[in-house]
């Protein structure tokens, strides 16, 4: 018998071995945007096509005198899993990333690992945004530098066992988090629109249905998914669902208002502020992506 238990030991061990391996962190390459000149003026842009301003500002928080938005965070997700609070990413030096390096936040935009070398919570959704450009990443952290610093501390996640142990969390990437795009087009405009929705804008966040454990079943892509909150549900907008035209979608993601003239709504409204914010060029193409998603009913 006590060959079984030394036998058991080194099985342990490994598996042990195996399961740090597997979770590490992942760390960037020296050579990510290398060469590149930070332009805060397009990561301006990249600010609103990524709608930070929708989860970092918080609710109570007031603009500055030049109307910039400040980034001290708080607002609450509440998911099965937990409440996760949006942290504070301004500038501040103390409580937001003023200390940070451009690798550092490039490292946990695409990555979702901080500069300490924790795995963040998909609630912030590296998933999409490691779609990115090193170039795109690097003028939103100069961008972000130009914004007021906030003091406000951030406040923990209400995320009780076993999902506070984040090292847990890079298992979880390996099973769900994928580099490739979802949807395969060679038409340059849809390219564009994919690059935006299914990265910076990180549209099937929300309008994507998830498995048991959080990832995105991307089988269903877009066909919507049950609202966070549990009242109701995030549509569908593949062609199955949504029969608007291109310039329908446009005159939405400028003004908000449908075809049958209402409006948007809820987060929906925050998400058409952003993306009004871009060229028109880049709403079409977000329009063009859309009207390109397989049909899933």
């Amino acid at each position: 018998m006590r060959w079984v238990l030394r036998v058991g030991v080194v099985l342990a061990v490994l598996a042990a071995g195996l399961g740090w391996v597997l979770t590490r962190p992942a760390s960037l390459p020296d050579t990510f945007a290398a060469g590149h000149v930070p332009d805060p003026d397009n990561g301006a842009l990249i600010f609103h096509a990524g709608g930070c301003a929708s989860c970092h500002t918080a609710p109570e928080a007031e603009t500055d005198s030049a109307a910039l938005p400040i980034l001290a965070g708080g607002l609450p997700f509440v998911t099965e899993f937990g409440t996760f609070y949006a942290p504070n990413i301004s500038p501040d030096l103390d409580q937001g990333i003023g200390e940070w390096s451009a690798q550092g936040f490039a490292r946990a935009v695409t990555l979702g690992v901080s500069p300490q070398g924790q795995h963040y919570y998909p609630a912030f959704p590296y998933a999409a945004y490691q779609r990115a450009t090193p170039g795109d990443v690097i003028d939103l952290f100069a961008y972000i530098q130009t914004l007021p610093p906030s003091e406000v501390e951030n406040r923990p996640h209400d995320v009780g066992f076993p999902f506070n142990i984040r090292r847990g969390l890079g298992l979880w990437k390996r099973l769900f988090v994928a580099e490739d795009f979802v949807v395969a087009t060679d038409n340059p405009v849809v390219q564009r629109g994919r690059y935006l929705a299914e990265g910076l804008a990180h549209c099937a966040e929300c309008h994507t249905s998830r498995n048991a454990l959080g990832g995105l079943d991307r089988t269903g892509w877009m066909a919507g998914a049950p609202n966070p909150s549990g009242k109701g549900t995030i549509p569908n907008i593949t062609p199955a669902a949504l029969e608007w035209s291109e310039a329908d979608l446009i005159a939405y993601f400028t003004s908000g208002f449908t075809p049958d003239y209402d409006s948007a709504g809820g987060e929906m409204a925050e998400v058409v502020e952003n993306l009004s914010q871009l060229p028109e060029a880049d709403r079409a193409a977000i329009a063009a992506y859309v009207k390109a998603l397989p049909a899933i009913p």
